[in-house]
């Protein structure tokens, strides 16, 4: 009872604890990022979108003359709202103020709060003028990122007789970039996890990754050209798609996939791009992008000593060579792609064929297990499909049709429509068969990867009255073969309903209420198959927003989690927290910091918390037993073309004697993490 009393208080403190609407991202943007690592168990390195937010910021898009490639980048406008401002454009012209965003069907108010930072309205500049400026008129920038955790973890420790890492605790990046209004970028990434070596071992060229790319946009016909390291993003995803893509959020209008097919790679990520060539020309109305690629992967190299007939099991995407069995995977797949796309485009409507083929220097051979019955194998694969789009008046609608290797069928199929200006409605319908694969596939599905899901979406924004927001979705599917961890077919749902009460641009409150289900193996099982159980987890979200001057905002949430479908083994956890950021005008120096508690029984009962960073980047931590967290962001203007960044951010917990686990493992109970960053440009 003590317990529960605690829990109200805490809600009951936030609720009178007044961060911000000018967020560095969104509060959906957020939240989407939060539910990305909760599904994936993973942070994305992918800082494509953050690099392409700055960039609008210190030169903002023309929404005069952006096509729709440019304003997908954004990722702040869903496809009917691109697709009604071209449309707008081409009716009654050059808009001539952003204000007149607000006669666009579909544009609603707190969009156009969240674009006024990126955008302008601006007349076209001319092509030659243009076309000069670009290897000159740019921005350099040299960024310089060292991390690292303060205590001696046990992969660290001399006294240590098993396993430990080769290299030193140190977290590197180092980033060389040119970019000149997304129109021309070239540069280099160099990339070191903390445990691998430098200049010495394994690594004795230095950092453990290394990555060059050289993007050109607009030059005739040629709408883009890569050399070097990019990403490729083909229709919904159901073949390929590298690029950081959202699933379910409450952003119910942000369900499709949208992207240019090529993009540049400058991020630390290790696994999910192509290394090569790629070109997309357009002529009228049809757009063709070829690419070629070639690139050594890390992989679970199997010798088989007894057919004599060597295998990869796995293919590994953390991009860590830390310790001698890491190193010993590493590069040791030879990946070569090559892939089309062939669109015809016009203002309403996209129709596009898709291919993508591999070929494996080893075959590839997963383990002998029932779920893995249909995994990708052999030294080969490809993909095939059709994607498609058409807007009609207040509704959009899209799609893809694939199909793999071995003919397996898969179907995404979707509708956006706003049918009032203050109702908006989104359903997405999936098949995707039991045996399907994709190499690289991220579409719109319950499983991170789209294979063996049948499913239904629908989602709902409603508008009632100024500054006032519901959205909700719910979502119904099913895994009609087996998965890790579920030895029979399964089901499961998921239910979202927030409310955002927004009475002035000082303040912003929403609370979240989610209900999601699935089946799993049951615990305790002593049957020769295993049985299932459904496992349902609910959590209560409210958080609040409030600037209290230009200079200092401060946020509270509190969020509770119940897991389990029983008295005897349900688990609960709540978190709460509160910033305060500090932003004085016409000053060199930012401050951000949080206090933090959570208590939770075990790890299913953990909550993700978005915790602001360094420029470039974020942190989406997992809270789970009982501890305290607290951090301090810290950037200052050396001078006009310096800027640093420094982080302090320490985890306690006070009923334990150890923190991590493996060789992460840290006696005491505590960990601490340190962060600077330094930013040259010119």
């Amino acid at each position: 009872m003590a317990r529960i009393n605690i829990i109200f208080l805490l809600i009951l403190t936030t609720f009178y604890s007044p961060v911000t609407i000018a967020q560095e991202i969104p509060v959906s943007t957020e939240q989407q990022l939060e539910n990305q690592t909760d599904a994936d168990q993973s942070e994305t390195e992918d800082d494509a979108w953050l690099q392409d937010l700055e960039g609008f910021r210190k030169d903002q898009l023309n929404i005069n003359i952006a096509d729709a490639d440019e304003l997908r980048q954004l990722r702040l406008l869903s496809d009917l709202q691109i697709a009604n401002l071209i449309a707008y454009r081409a009716i009654l012209g050059r808009l001539q103020s952003i204000y007149e965003l607000q006669s666009v069907p579909a544009w609603d108010i707190a969009t156009i709060k969240k674009l006024l930072p990126f955008i302008t309205v601006t007349g076209a500049v001319s092509l030659s003028d243009d076309m000069r400026k670009r290897t000159s008129g740019g921005e350099h920038s040299f960024l310089l990122r060292v991390s690292q955790v303060l205590e001696t973890a046990k992969g660290y420790n001399a006294a240590t007789t098993s396993t430990k890492y080769l290299g030193s605790p140190q977290r590197i990046f180092v980033r060389y970039r040119y970019n000149y209004k997304n129109l021309l970028q070239y540069g280099l990434v160099g990339d070191k996890d903390a445990g691998e070596q430098f200049f010495k071992g394994g690594q004795r060229q230095g950092f453990d990754f290394y990555s060059f790319h050289f993007f050109a946009r607009k030059i005739g016909i040629i709408q883009s050209a890569a050399v070097g390291d990019f990403t490729v993003n083909l229709g919904q995803g159901l073949i390929l798609w590298q690029n950081l893509a959202f699933k379910k959020s409450v952003d119910v209008m942000g369900v499709k996939r949208q992207s240019a097919v090529l993009r540049p790679y400058s991020s630390a990520g290790e696994f999910y791009f192509h290394r090569g060539a790629g070109i997309t020309i357009r002529k009228g109305k049809i757009e063709s992008t070829a690419f070629v690629s070639f690139r050594k992967l890390s992989a679970n190299f199997v010798a088989d000593t007894v057919n004599n007939e060597d295998y990869v099991s796995s293919l590994l995407s953390s991009g860590y060579h830390r310790t001698p069995s890491e190193l010993n995977d590493r590069n040791k797949l030879v990946q070569t792609a090559a892939g089309l796309n062939i669109a015809y485009k016009t203002r309403n409507f996209h129709v596009g064929v898709n291919g993508i083929i591999y070929r494996f220097s080893t075959s590839v051979q997963k383990r002998n297990e029932p779920y893995n019955l249909h995994a990708i194998g052999g030294n080969s694969w490809h993909n095939g499909s059709v994607d498609y789009s058409y807007t009609f008046r207040n509704m959009h609608f899209f799609g893809e049709v694939a199909i793999d290797k071995n003919f397996n069928p898969a179907v995404i199929t979707g509708l956006m429509m706003s049918v009032d200006p203050k109702v908006d409605i989104s359903v997405i319908h999936r098949y995707i068969s039991v045996a399907y694969q994709a190499v690289n596939g991220n579409a719109f599905t319950e499983s991170a990867y789209p294979s063996n899901e049948k499913g239904v979406y629908a989602g709902i924004t409603i508008r009632p009255a100024t500054g006032l927001k519901i959205d909700a979705y719910c979502d119904f599917f099913q895994f009609p073969w087996l998965k890790y961890l579920v030895d029979a077919p399964s089901t499961g749902t998921d239910y979202l309903t927030q409310v955002t009460f927004t009475p002035n641009k000082q303040v912003e409150v929403y609370s979240r209420f989610r209900i999601e289900s699935k089946q799993s193996n049951a615990s305790g099982n002593t049957t020769t198959t295993n049985l299932l159980a459904a496992l349902p987890r609910k959590s209560w979200r409210t958080q609040v927003s409030y600037r209290i001057s230009p200079s200092i905002t401060i946020k509270s949430r509190a969020e509770l989690q119940w897991f389990g479908n029983n008295k005897e083994d349900n688990e609960n956890g709540f978190l709460i927290f509160q910033d305060v950021i500090f932003k004085p005008l016409f000053s060199q120096l930012n401050l951000g910091a949080r206090v933090q508690y959570f208590e939770t029984d075990t790890y299913n009962s953990r909550i993700y918390a978005y915790e602001n960073d360094v420029l470039y980047s974020y942190s989406i931590p997992s809270f789970f037993d009982k501890g305290i967290r607290y951090y301090i962001n810290a950037s200052y203007d050396l001078s006009k073309k310096i800027t640093m960044w420094l982080r302090f951010a320490r985890t306690v917990y006070p009923s334990k004697n150890i923190a991590g686990s493996g060789l992460d493992e840290i006696e005491g109970g505590h960990k601490t993490d340190v962060k600077l960053q330094i930013r040259y440009t010119l």
